[in-house]
């Protein structure tokens, strides 16, 4: 509850929250998802999953449920980091073969487009943080 309380707590275009959140804890479930995304193998191990979906019927504003949810996985992802859990991104859309191979699986209504699954559970090792910092990336005002 926690992990969906915090992913739930993502800034929103407008407020208007265009999400839904499938909790997978069923091992021939994700199995079948391993079946159909070729970079979703963490989920042999995890123990749970949370997908993370779009609902187009309740945009107001076109198009920004992929932000909106996108938000609500980065939330997701930091508050499992906080509780000591490993989580990992798995990326659906917008593959529209992955997208509609997911949404057959999870039998999901029109309009609801699965945008991420993250895999969780307790880390099998420790990494430091990688350094992505690039000072050639950062720009102030005009200056290109």
């Amino acid at each position: 509850m926690e992990l969906l309380k915090a992913a739930m707590a993502a800034p929103s275009a407008g407020n208007e929250q265009p999400w839904h959140f499938i909790v997978i804890d069923d091992r021939d479930l994700m199995a079948s998802i391993q079946k159909v995304h070729p970079f979703s193998r963490m989920l042999d191990e995890a123990p749970l999953a949370i997908m993370v979906c779009g609902d187009t019927s309740m945009e107001r504003h076109l198009g920004f449920w992929v932000q909106d949810c996108a938000a609500a996985t980065e939330n997701l992802l930091l508050a499992a980091h906080s509780m000591g859990l490993g989580a990992v991104w798995i990326g659906v859309h917008p593959h529209e073969d992955r997208e509609m191979a997911i949404r057959r699986l999870f039998c999901l209504p029109d309009g609801i487009i699965p945008l991420s699954i993250v895999a969780l559970g307790h880390p099998a090792e420790s990494k430091e943080p990688s350094n992505r910092f690039m000072a050639e990336r950062m720009h102030y005002n005009l200056d290109w």
